[in-house]
């Protein structure tokens, strides 16, 4: 038999966009990270979410193609620190407990995230 992917123990397309939803909601909120979405019109906004479900989608394992730039790219001079990081991770854990993932897909979230850090942390 044949291991799940990520993509379908996350409940495929509709479980990584609610997972996407709920984080993105938690971050545009919060006082310190929410900078990153001062300013920024409801169109791209949504585009950006779009792209984020996009690309968990295709790097979980799922048959989605992401067509969005690498996430170097995506983040260089955003001046995303060490505090910034803390804060995102507190965060998507809330949303994992609150969505009810269980641990091992949590650890898998955690592990693949954690492999973006030096693409993203700048500071």
């Amino acid at each position: 038999m044949t291991e799940k992917s990520l993509y379908e123990r996350l409940g495929g397309y509709d479980g990584i966009t609610g997972f996407a939803n709920d984080l993105l909601r938690r971050l545009q909120n919060d006082s310190q990270l929410g900078r990153f979405w001062k300013n920024r019109g409801d169109d791209g906004i949504e585009r950006e979410k779009q792209l984020l479900i996009d690309y968990l989608c295709s790097n979980s394992g799922g048959p989605v193609y992401y067509t969005g730039r690498k996430m170097k790219l995506v983040h260089e001079g955003m001046k995303i620190n060490e505090s910034d990081w803390g804060i995102f991770f507190e965060h998507a854990g809330a949303t994992m407990i609150a969505l009810g993932i269980p641990s091992q897909e949590c650890d898998d979230i955690v592990s693949f995230v954690s492999s973006l850090k030096n693409d993203i942390v700048e500071l």
